[in-house]
């Protein structure tokens, strides 16, 4: 399923530290072969209709939303705050 980084997912990203932005990209990939793939442990978040959260490591979230046959990046970082303002 193609991806789209929207500029605020790619300003988050690059804020990261260089482990963190690892295990993104390696999300990323799973994320691109199968939204469902179980590693990522995606979900819709609480009180929206069309973001997901998946999850990056323990601390690290990212959100993204479908419109149709493509994901569109919306943020990344601690979970909290990505979660916060998704």
């Amino acid at each position: 399923m193609p991806i789209e980084l929207s500029e605020r997912f790619t300003r988050a990203y690059e804020r990261l530290p260089r482990h963190i932005r690892a295990k993104v990209q390696k999300a990323l990939r799973l994320l691109d072969a199968d939204f469902r793939h179980p590693g990522l442990q995606a979900r819709r978040v609480k009180g929206t209709a069309d973001i997901f959260e998946a999850r990056v490591d323990d601390h690290h979230r990212m959100t993204y939303q479908r419109q149709g046959d493509l994901l569109i990046m919306r943020n990344v970082g601690p979970h909290d705050d990505v979660l916060g303002n998704p």
